[in-house]
């Protein structure tokens, strides 16, 4: 089997709750040696639930492939182990707040410029700078900071189902630290490298936001349908099932009425003919749409759809993406030891030729290899 793609690096992680280990989750996915710091009492999202066999679901979904060392920092021997494992790392990401990582001095700035070869990351809400720097900061308080409420939702607004903010804010994290360290295998130089939540999120809400600055002001909430295109959305038929349909472009649009509809005439409708149309008929577009399909079966509206080759979709609840065909016929599950038990998980997405993930487990508090901890302090004592 090829190496690991990061096979040899060594991150060491001070984290918590979702955004910092999503991030390192993918590193240790990538095959780098992932230290987890917790407090005494553990990350708090141990605590979540106890879903998975005994463990919190988030836990287990963030952490796995990880080693697990508890340090209390307020104790000055935990404290020296502490900077002994930062010392020796590769990798050093940390999502206290901007605040108290000065306090401890391991803020990206300072631990950079100690280690020079470091790359020392901090995920924070705000980000350093301005009136919100110190605010604490979880994922739901940040989707409301960034205007995701006023785009998601129908007549009510509403929050995205998962933790959109932590995962967009690991991912950025994840994209710089393989940006640094492609750029230290050249240079030798380390980096400090900060996120924010807020900037993330934002940027991933950029066209919306663009749209409602520089056009008409802010699109209403429009639920399942799509704001900007027509017809793009959910739709019941016969036997109550409910099929996602999407349009992206007037040719499309003939298809559908050709082959789905079967009424040639409705693809040149002054109505309908083009998107902008559509969008201002959007209501009698979607009403004449809901009771031609709500006549149809759901086998002879999807031969209809695949004849016209109109992008369709079942509209699966979780446990119909459980059992989804194309994730257990590509064999996109893994199983995971947990300290309730093995656990059948979701394989990492990453498919990198020669090379596979080797099993992983997810760690029970201070569950760590004493040996690997000496390697690490060993290694923090070489020149860098």
């Amino acid at each position: 089997m090829t190496q690991a793609p990061l096979d040899g690096i060594v991150v060491v992680a001070l984290e918590q709750a979702i955004s910092a280990p999503f991030a390192t989750r993918q590193l240790a996915d990538l095959g780098a040696t992932v230290i987890k710091v917790e407090r005494p009492e553990g990350d708090f999202a141990r605590h979540y639930d106890s879903l998975v066999k005994g463990q919190s679901a988030f836990f287990v979904w963030a952490n796995r492939g990880k080693q697990s060392v508890a340090l209390d920092l307020k104790d000055p021997d935990d404290l020296a182990v502490f900077r002994g494992l930062i010392a020796g790392a590769d990798v050093f990401l940390h999502n206290l707040s901007p605040q108290a990582a000065v306090r401890l001095g391991i803020d990206a700035e300072t631990l950079h410029a100690a280690h020079p070869s470091l790359v020392a990351v901090e995920i924070s809400g705000y980000g350093h700078g301005g009136p919100r720097m110190d605010d604490k900061a979880y994922d739901l308080a940040i989707q409301a900071e960034a205007g995701v409420f006023s785009v998601t939702g129908g007549e009510e607004m509403s929050k995205v189902g998962f933790s959109v903010a932590d995962i967009c804010s690991g991912m950025y994290a994840l994209s710089g630290i393989l940006a640094a360290l492609f750029r230290r295998d050249r240079t030798g130089e380390g980096a400090a490298i900060q996120v924010s939540m807020l900037d993330s999120l934002a940027e991933w809400m950029s066209a919306p936001l663009y749209a409602t600055v520089y056009g008409d002001g802010q699109a209403p909430r429009t639920g399942r349908r799509h704001h900007a295109i027509a017809p793009y959305g959910t739709f019941s038929l016969s036997d109550g099932s409910t099929v996602l349909i999407a349009v992206q472009n007037d040719v499309e649009w003939r298809s559908l009425a050709d082959h789905v509809l079967q009424e040639t005439g409705l693809g040149t409708d002054e109505r309908f003919a083009t998107n902008a149309q559509r969008i201002a008929n959007v209501e009698e577009l979607e009403s004449l749409l809901g009771e031609r399909l709500a006549a149809m079966t759901a086998d002879d509206a999807r031969q209809r759809l695949a004849r016209g080759r109109i992008v369709t979709a079942r509209v699966n609840d979780l446990r119909d993406l459980w059992a989804h065909e194309q994730l257990r016929e590509r064999g996109h599950f893994v199983d995971v030891g947990t300290p309730g038990g093995t656990v059948e998980m979701l394989a990492s997405p990453f498919d990198i030729s020669g090379w596979t993930p080797p099993p992983a487990s997810v760690p029970a508090l201070d569950e760590h290899d004493d040996a690997v901890l000496a390697e690490i302090r060993r290694r923090g004592e070489q020149p860098r």
